[in-house]
């Protein structure tokens, strides 16, 4: 018996959300889970479907991406994983899903405004677009390079990743984390969720506002804040 077994469960679980969450489109889509105390993690395999996926197929790498346990190739997007994981270390889970309305904000390389309460429910500033990839480094280690792509994203926009879970890569998609797979995936759905939202905004009105600074503050400290009083 595996002695990830655990750690595969997990991550099989957040993959199979992933899907019922209708995040993913056949086999694009992937989310990986942590463990932290031993230096690896686990990731779906490329190009299973969903509905023949099993917890064993799960493969388990290290974070220089080199497979400790598995017969099946890893997801093409296990080296921005790895990359992440490997700089980022209060993060426990990631989640890359190619959902129509984040993609499209990614493919119209925008930032997604903050323009109303669910956002900053979550967040206090606008979800972040990193600008396409240079050409040296697509023709490089494209997925090791996406890695970096997104920390130089949040260093240049001066952005945490302990507070902003999320980031669209320009022309391709979203990818989020949290403190484990399950929290990835949530904030997959709350990006999807806050792109909808923010595309039908614009159509109703192509010059709504921003969202005051009053209620980005209140509706992000109740949640968040020293003093939160949201939920149990």
């Amino acid at each position: 018996m595996s002695i990830y077994k655990e750690l595969k469960r997990e991550c099989y679980e957040a993959n199979m959300q992933l899907d019922a969450l209708k995040l993913v489109v056949y086999t694009f889509g992937n989310v990986s889970a942590v463990d932290r105390d031993k230096g690896i993690f686990a990731i779906k395999p490329s190009g299973v479907p969903y509905e023949l996926l099993k917890p064993e197929d799960i493969v388990i790498l290290d974070y220089d991406a080199n497979v400790v346990e598995g017969n099946l190739r890893p997801s093409s997007d296990t080296k921005t994983h790895a990359y992440l994981y490997k700089n980022w270390y209060n993060i426990g889970g990631i989640s890359h899903t190619h959902a129509i309305y984040s993609v499209a904000w990614a493919q119209a390389q925008l930032d997604i405004p903050i323009f109303g309460t669910t956002h900053a429910d979550h967040l206090t500033t606008d979800i972040p677009c990193a600008p396409p990839m240079r050409d040296d480094l697509i023709e490089g280690n494209y997925e090791y390079n996406t890695g970096i792509q997104i920390l130089d994203c949040f260093k240049e926009k001066d952005l945490s990743y302990e507070e902003v879970e999320m980031v669209l890569i320009g022309n391709h998609g979203p990818f989020t984390w949290g403190k484990n797979a399950e929290k990835a995936v949530y904030n997959s759905k709350v990006l999807e969720t806050i792109a909808e939202m923010a595309y039908l905004t614009r159509q109703i009105n192509p010059n709504a506002p921003r969202l005051k600074d009053s209620l980005i503050k209140k509706h992000y400290e109740r949640k968040h804040g020293k003093n939160a009083y949201y939920g149990q």
